[in-house]
């Protein structure tokens, strides 16, 4: 049993490594994590009234 949550633990640090990984060097490989620049405006209606 111990082997196994033994196992866990080492795979979780390494997809924790690789997420970190990836956050960096992904904009070399084109990955874009930027927000979008267009403003998006929605009409609320405050009454709940239809």
């Amino acid at each position: 049993m111990w082997r196994i949550i033994k196992w866990l633990i080492y795979l979780a640090i390494l997809a924790a490594l690789a997420l970190i990984a990836y956050a960096y060097l992904g904009p070399f490989f084109g990955a874009d994590f930027s927000a979008p620049l267009q403003e998006i405006r929605v009409p609320v209606d405050l009454n709940g009234r239809d």
